[in-house]
């Protein structure tokens, strides 16, 4: 008889899977948005390295302002170093990013002064450093502004571009092969011939997860249930791919043939078969040759719960990313009690209100593991574990946010 773990236990066994180190190549700065940095990018300088101006004003002494008028000797654009040094008495007209003129500390905007011809009135004294930045105030020589495993984005090609940095080592993405088995589906465009076919989405669905998650894929659409059919499936799955995931085939069916072919044809390693998780409780986990095979259950809730669940973190951690799950505390606005000693994934509709968030079950569809619209609009995933007490109304949940998904 087959052997049940738990969510926990099965999440340990994956994490602890020894896999292949990402390779790593370089990417010109704009390329390489959306992968992930292989290195740590260290600051070579102070920025800013000089005290600059961070408004448009008169550079002064800050104990001149007690002169009340002051004496502009000189203009200071931005880009440009002036002579002309700020003694007692004397200031110079300083823009925004222009540099400190040496002997000034302070810089007192124009809104605060009136202008006489060649002098300065203060209206309003400022203190001491007053709109100057400091050196060293964005980033300071030597800190480590981007970590390794950080997915690159928009901020990270700004920071990158002020260390005049063209290219970095970036992580290639890791490779996932699609399939779904079963002989009453039906891939995209294909004649129905009978009223017993469905039209899968399944394959679609977890390539759309992947690709998301910054994997590259390789679709190999519906295999029919036959056991060569499976095989040469997942042979050439794994001969393209780190990570192969199938669909159906894993459950007590005369024709859920996939478990065989993974244990009995490719005699892969089985590190679990079966999860006291709802849904997607059948779901088998195996490693071939160094690659990872996630093997799901066929209904279209179940597939996409399991693949965030299991592909995602998979993806994460191939790619040497520093990424997780978005697991996120809320507050529960009815009662929910324990079913089943089993960790389940409930559909939640989740709104942020006043700095919490908030989850409630309006319009969601209660019935089988097959209804993926309870994933449309603002979804999210109440987590209940197994050994969790009944939810009551106002208690701080654990949900996961669907759409903060990367």
């Amino acid at each position: 008889m087959r052997e049940f773990i738990s969510y926990d236990k099965s999440l340990e066994i994956l994490n602890n899977i020894k896999l292949s180190k990402p390779t790593i190549q370089k990417e010109f700065l704009i390329n390489a948005i959306g992968k992930v940095i292989a290195s740590d990018i260290i600051a070579d300088h102070n920025s800013p390295e000089f005290p600059t101006s961070g408004m448009d004003g008169y550079a002064i002494k800050h104990e001149d302002q007690a002169l009340k008028t002051i004496k502009i000797i000189d203009k200071n654009p931005a880009g440009t170093v002036v002579e002309s040094k700020v003694e007692t008495g004397v200031c110079i007209k300083t823009f925004t990013g222009s540099l400190m003129p040496e002997g000034s500390d302070t810089l007192i905007p124009i809104e605060n002064v009136e202008v006489n011809g060649d002098e300065i009135t203060i209206t309003k004294e400022v203190p001491f450093g007053f709109a100057t930045r400091a050196i060293g105030e964005n980033y300071a020589k030597d800190e480590v502004l981007i970590k390794k495993g950080t997915v690159v984005g928009f901020a990270e090609v700004g920071v990158l571009a002020s260390l005049n940095i063209a290219q970095i080592p970036v992580a290639v993405n890791p490779t996932v092969a699609i399939a779904s088995t079963g002989s009453e589906i039906l891939d995209l465009g294909e004649m129905q011939t009978n009223d017993a076919q469905i039209r899968s989405s399944n394959h679609l669905t977890i390539e759309a997860l992947c690709k998301e998650a910054g994997a590259s894929t390789v679709q190999l659409g519906i295999v029919k249930d036959d056991i060569d059919s499976i095989t040469e499936m997942l042979e050439t799955a794994l001969s393209k791919s780190d990570i192969v995931v199938t669909t159906g085939g894993v459950s007590v069916g005369d024709y859920d043939f996939v478990q065989d072919v993974i244990k009995d044809k490719l005699q892969a390693e089985v590190l679990f078969h079966g999860v006291t998780i709802k849904p997607g409780m059948h779901l088998l986990a195996a490693v071939k040759d160094g690659k990872t095979i996630i093997a799901l259950p066929g209904f279209a809730y179940s597939s996409t719960v399991c693949a965030i669940l299991y592909v995602l973190p998979l993806i994460y951690k191939l790619r040497g990313s520093n990424e997780k799950l978005p697991i996120v505390k809320a507050k529960i606005q009815q009662d929910f009690p324990r079913k089943m000693p089993k960790t389940v994934f409930t559909a939640c509709n989740v709104e942020y209100i006043n700095g919490e968030y908030t989850i409630n079950f309006d319009g969601k569809k209660k019935g089988t593991s097959a209804i993926l619209t309870n994933m449309l609009e603002s979804p999210a995933l109440l987590i209940q574990k197994e050994d969790s007490e009944d939810i009551k109304k106002g208690d701080l949940v654990d949900i996961l946010l669907l759409n903060e998904l990367k």
